[in-house]
């Protein structure tokens, strides 16, 4: 059985010591002082250590089933699901005028990875109602809030996406599903979704579906599409249940991973729906559900590293294989640990670096957020827009790749169902597909967000780094020579990279485009970079403060050090790619591979 232990000590750390949440002036944020945050955060520990871990196994084992239009999650799910409504974990940021504790995002996200950590499967369902939580908050009429959101915060209904096709996945301008007005202002909805998660179960009452339809006589592609709910049980005026809809779950998927989650095949069949927001403008929309999705994939992609890397650990600590080449360690026993073997040590510091940089990204990136739509910041707006692919490319890509290094800690046993590990890796392996491929990333980061707005946001990221910089220099020797000369060329490399694409990417897109996973990755290089050097200089800090645990701070600035010398140097791999141009990649004729 694998294990789980909520990280709450180091979430703190980065709540309060490096991106000190309680000193901002976001409304809000004054309430979330260390205590505040360290209960909330320890209660949430505990329903993932003690509820949704040992169901994890349960859900991958299991399944869900599908009988007579049913689908029946696995065993203990529904107990898990009522205990988060009870403790009031589904509306933890969500509006207070319909029910939620209005709490920032970045609370929620410190929650969301344990959720996630401890069994991303179930999590996923209130992880969809969540985003269309959001697109009807952001963009659905008074009454349409009214009458569905206080029941989706509450988890009574649950909602979800529905995008892809049968014959389109990225390119969502060639969808088919239709919506034909009615008589009394609704819409019938008519096609098939594929791949709809948590789109058919039995953990609530009533599923609100967010669908892409075209109305007949429309624009040709995305500038036709317009966004509808279409709820499961149709909703009387007083509030009540009425008549089933007809929507239906057509199939569920049989996947590789995220078995404990149903992923359905949804066929409507004139069903009734309702537009949210204006016509034809379902992309505006549907970016409010896509843009939250795809941090939320992000933090899917560290989270399910991180629960690896902690068996991994536990694994090195344990196995006995060995001895330590400069001397035994444990002279009573018949081998040492394999941690003390160099190679175990260089795979658990890359686990361990990673996992602990990428959540300091992502709560860094969660507090851009609350900025955005908390203090109406157009800046942070920008700036988290610009950052958004590379949170869910670059995190997602390495947390899979932290779930292999953690099963190759562990051998054959790594290989095994009994201890966990490849089930991580399997569930691990979606994220870097759904939401938008990572390719489709990529090529979103160079396409349109390095141009967004005449360049002024990837301008601001390189300003901000400087400033930074500067602010932290002359404070500590090692500092400087450990974190910030390292960080100082990782972003001239990056520069480099986005100057590359100025001056080739117009007579040659392809010299842009074939770069463009690269850069994505160089990007997030310097991104964990800068969340090292910000970590490093609170726990030096700390330590000259005279902090108690002293372990904890030397362990961060340990475990930076590796990141800064082993890991960021990747920057100049990518640089180089990237330069190398489109030929190698495009010179090969398509009919001879």
């Amino acid at each position: 059985m694998p294990i789980y232990h909520a990280p709450t000590k180091d979430m703190g750390f980065v709540l309060h010591e490096v991106l000190k949440i309680h000193e901002q002036d976001i409304p809000g944020y004054d309430d979330l002082d260390a205590d505040t945050t360290a209960a909330i955060l320890e209660e949430a520990g505990k329903l993932s250590e003690n509820v949704l871990a040992p169901l994890n196994p349960v859900g991958d084992r299991q399944g869900c089933t599908l009988e007579n239009g049913v689908v029946r999650t696995p065993e203990g799910f529904k107990d898990a699901y009522e205990q988060m409504r009870a403790g009031g974990w589904m509306g933890l940021d969500a509006d207070p005028e319909y029910g939620g504790q209005g709490m920032p995002y970045v609370l929620n996200c410190a929650v969301g990875e344990m959720f996630v950590s401890s069994n991303m499967a179930f999590n996923m369902y209130q992880g969809l109602t969540h985003g269309a939580y959001s697109a009807i908050h952001a963009h659905g009429s008074a009454q349409q809030k009214q009458t569905y959101l206080p029941n989706m915060i509450d988890g009574i209904w649950s909602g979800t996406m529905n995008l892809t096709e049968p014959h389109c996945g990225t390119d969502l301008g060639l969808i088919r599903t239709k919506a034909e007005p009615q008589d009394d202002g609704s819409y019938a909805i008519t096609g098939s979704k594929i791949w709809i998660s948590a789109g058919e179960h039995d953990l609530s009452e009533n599923i609100i579906h967010l669908v892409l339809a075209k109305v007949p006589g429309g624009p040709d592609g995305v500038k036709g599409i317009s966004l509808f709910i279409v709820p499961k049980f149709l909703v009387n005026e007083d509030g009540s249940l009425g008549d089933r809809n007809a929507v239906s779950c057509g199939g569920l998927e049989e996947k590789m991973g995220i078995h404990g989650n149903a992923t359905c095949v949804m066929n409507y069949d004139g069903a009734r729906g309702f537009l949210v927001g204006e016509l034809h403008k379902g992309m505006r929309a549907m970016f409010t559900m896509m843009n939250e999705a795809r941090l939320g994939v992000g933090l899917q992609g560290y989270a399910q590293g991180a629960v690896a890397y902690q068996n991994a650990l536990a694994f090195a600590q344990d196995r006995l294989q060995g001895r330590d080449v400069t001397g035994t360690k444990n002279p009573d026993g018949p081998a040492d640990p394999i941690i003390v073997h160099p190679d175990v040590r260089r795979n658990l510091m890359a686990q361990k670096s990673f996992v602990e940089g990428a959540r300091a990204f992502v709560f860094w990136g969660a507090q851009m957020i609350d900025r955005a739509h908390r203090n109406e910041d157009a800046d942070a707006e920008g700036l988290i827009s610009l950052l958004t692919p590379v949170i869910k490319g670059f995190l997602t890509d390495k947390g899979f790749e932290t779930t292999v290094l953690a099963q190759q800690t562990l051998g054959g046993s790594g290989f095994t169902r009994e201890w966990g590990l490849e089930q991580f890796v399997r569930d691990a392996r979606i994220t870097m597909i759904y939401e938008g491929t990572n390719g489709v990333q990529a090529l979103d980061l160079v396409g349109r967000k390095l141009a967004q707005d005449g360049g002024k946001h990837v301008m601001a990221f390189f300003d901000m780094i400087k400033a930074e910089i500067a602010a932290m220099k002359g404070r500590d020797e090692s500092i400087d020579r450990d974190f910030l000369e390292p960080l100082k060329a990782a972003s001239k490399d990056l520069q480099t990279a986005g100057m590359y694409f100025m001056q080739n990417g117009m007579k040659n897109p392809n010299a842009a485009l074939s770069g463009s996973y690269d850069f994505m990755h160089l990007f997030g290089h310097v991104c964990l970079g800068l969340m090292w050097t910000k970590m490093a200089v609170s726990a030096r800090a700390a330590l000259d403060a005279g902090a108690s645990d002293k372990d904890f701070y030397a362990a961060k600035l340990a475990t930076g050090r590796y990141y800064m010398a082993r890991q960021l140097p990747a920057t100049g791999m990518h640089l180089k790619r990237i330069e190398s141009g489109a030929a190698p990649v495009m010179e090969l004729d398509a009919a001879h591979f």
